[in-house]
């Protein structure tokens, strides 16, 4: 092979060109507690476009890296809960601001790995910047509208406030690797929760590179793990794990009901399936999501006080 490479240089030179030039290859990793290791398998698998040419090789995780993503958004949990929401918020800015700066790098890959028109991944790629930046001024907002002071029948008086339930495993939207991954993580993180989510099996490519925005914007290591893989072999030992506190099952497909009977042993809070969910990137387009993917991976704590004693 190598001769080869040589010999198509050689022969372009003597016609008067300069030499050809190789790509460089990029080796796509996981993305384990601000790290970017391999599977501790091994394993790989063949990510191709949409019109079937090869792209690249992605990590194929496996239940090992699934334990270890959990143990790294569990480390991270209490510095990242303990942060002031306005800060959060800062992160979550920084992470638009870092992605808006490779933003035609996004909206080619699109194009390539998912066969989007370039119309409809321009709009695909500004609405993940924008879904980022939303979230990010939720962050010291979303106490204000679900918390609130309890009217009280006695000498005393009680407050509301919400709080991080903890650890969420995310399963991301099989068909919409960007901006759907975007929608289903950031509000996790926004509230002040850790995320393990596993993404796109087949276009995983959006993923990893969103990881590397992670990790050069602000963004603690372990407060986003992302393995790429197989659903059907991940998602039943995270949805069984004793630590992990809820469970989005965004792209569980027809696994769903599988999962949350999983989950019923140790878990709390689950979120099924949306109406958004196998509509591809085109059903997470709506520029005002809401609250409805926050209010699920939220406790509410209520301290009491009393009054005139």
């Amino acid at each position: 092979m190598a001769e080869r490479r040589t010999s198509r240089r050689t022969a372009r030179a003597a016609e008067g060109g300069p030499p050809a030039r190789l790509a460089v290859r990029k080796t796509y990793k996981l993305y384990l507690g601000g790290a970017f290791p391999r599977s501790e398998s091994g394993r790989s698998y063949p990510v191709t476009s949409a019109s079937g040419q090869h792209l690249a090789n992605a990590s194929l995780a496996s239940r090992k890296d699934a334990r270890d993503a959990v143990v790294a958004a569990r480390k991270a949990f209490g510095g990242w809960s303990a942060r002031t929401a306005y800060n959060r918020g800062q992160v979550l800015y920084r992470v638009a601001e870092v992605l808006e700066g490779r933003r035609a790098q996004f909206a080619a890959q699109a194009v390539a790995a998912q066969g989007l028109s370039p119309d409809l991944a321009d709009r695909v790629v500004s609405a993940a910047i924008d879904r980022w930046v939303y979230y990010a001024g939720w962050t010291d907002k979303v106490a204000q509208v679900l918390g609130g002071a309890n009217p009280v029948a006695g000498p005393y008086y009680n407050h509301s406030a919400p709080e991080p339930t903890g650890v969420v495993a995310v399963l991301a939207p099989q068909d919409a690797p960007l901006l759907g991954l975007t929608s289903v993580l950031a509000p996790v993180i926004a509230t002040g929760n850790t995320a393990v989510a596993v993404t796109s099996e087949t276009a995983p490519l959006a993923a990893v590179d969103l990881a590397e925005v992670l990790a050069t914007s602000d963004l603690p290591g372990g407060v986003v793990n992302l393995l790429t893989g197989r659903v059907p072999e991940l998602a039943p030992h995270l949805a069984a794990h004793a630590d992990v506190n809820a469970l989005d099952l965004t792209g569980a497909g027809d696994l769903a009901v599988e999962l949350e009977r999983e989950a019923a042993a140790t878990l709390t809070r689950v979120l099924r399936p949306g109406p958004e969910a196998g509509g591809g990137e085109e059903a997470w387009l709506d520029p005002d999501p809401g609250t409805a993917r926050m209010t699920p991976f939220l406790e509410t704590k209520t301290v009491w006080h009393p009054v005139g004693v």
